[in-house]
Order: C-alpha cells, then structure tokens, then sequence
C-alpha cells in the first residue's frame, strides 16, 4: 500500500476498547500457542497495556501489585521474553523500554513514532516503507535481520500550540 495501513497514538482512539482487544488477542494468542498466562505474566501485560508509554522492566514492576506472589524486575523479564516471542510486546531500543502490540495479530510493522515530550509511542504498519527498506538492503547487499524504525518527534497533542 502506498500510504500508511495503520496507526495508533494521541487521544483520538477509544483506549478501553484497545486494552481490551490486545488482551484478548493475547489470551488468544497463548491458548492457541499452549502458553500459559499465568498471573504474573497477566500482570506484566496489564500493566503494559495502561498507555501507550514505554516501561523499563523495573517501572513495570513498580507498578504491578504482586499481591503475595514472588515478583521483581527478574519475573517481569521473563515474562517480557515470552510476551516478545509471541510478538505481543515491543522493546523500544532507544528508549530501553517495553510497549504492548496495539496492533492486531499478524498486522506488525517495526515501525515506531516516539514522543519526545509525553513518551506515547504509536506502533505503525507501513508496507511501502517496509518494501523500500528491504529493496534498498538487497541493493546493498544487506540481509536484514531486526527492521527496526523508530522516529522520535512530537505527537499530535503535544505538537498542537493551543493545548500548551
């Protein structure tokens, strides 16, 4: 396609509906896959899914209430590792942080657009890009193995002079 297929980020999309859906999809995703989504990965997911900010494992922790269950920065990597492979979550390279897939299952792109001032990141599918980038690596002789982007700027609240 030549335009953008989809993007998600700013206040404009309905975010109960969102959080909804990526559980959903996850739980999906870990019943078809035979994964369990035991509580502390449960945990990590939900709290992931809040916002469309990035989180360091140990933000995550801080954050998730264990509730009696063994928990720390070493459960919320491990539960980050499985949640990657499944591709439900994002690490966000330059900002060393992790985001939720906002986008449904087989629909991913590595596309990233970082707000520098509120830290909303808006995951994008873009298969021009995606086509451009691998034509210009066969060029090149590149095999591509991590077609990462991440494009930092500002986002549409936070760009707009009328809010601030």
């Amino acid at each position: 396609m030549a335009k953008t297929d989809r993007i998600i980020l700013g206040s404009c999309h309905d975010h109960d509906a969102c959080m909804a859906a990526a559980l959903a999809r996850a739980e999906a995703v870990c019943a078809r896959l035979k994964v369990r989504l035991t509580p502390n990965r449960r945990a990590v997911l939900d709290v992931l899914l809040r916002d469309h900010k990035p989180l360091s494992a140990y933000e995550i922790a801080g954050r998730i209430d264990w509730s009696g269950r063994k928990g720390g920065p070493v459960q919320v990597y491990r539960a980050l590792g499985v949640f990657e492979a499944l591709g439900l979550v994002h690490r966000i390279e330059s900002l060393n942080a992790y985001i939720a897939c906002s986008l449904r299952e087989g629909e991913h792109g590595a596309q990233f657009l970082v707000c520098q001032d509120c830290g909303r990141v808006a995951e994008a599918v873009d298969t021009r890009l995606e086509r451009d980038l691998q034509q210009l690596a066969d060029q090149a002789g590149f095999e591509v193995k991590d077609p990462v982007v991440e494009i930092k700027g500002l986002c549409r609240d936070c760009a707009d002079p009328a809010d601030g």
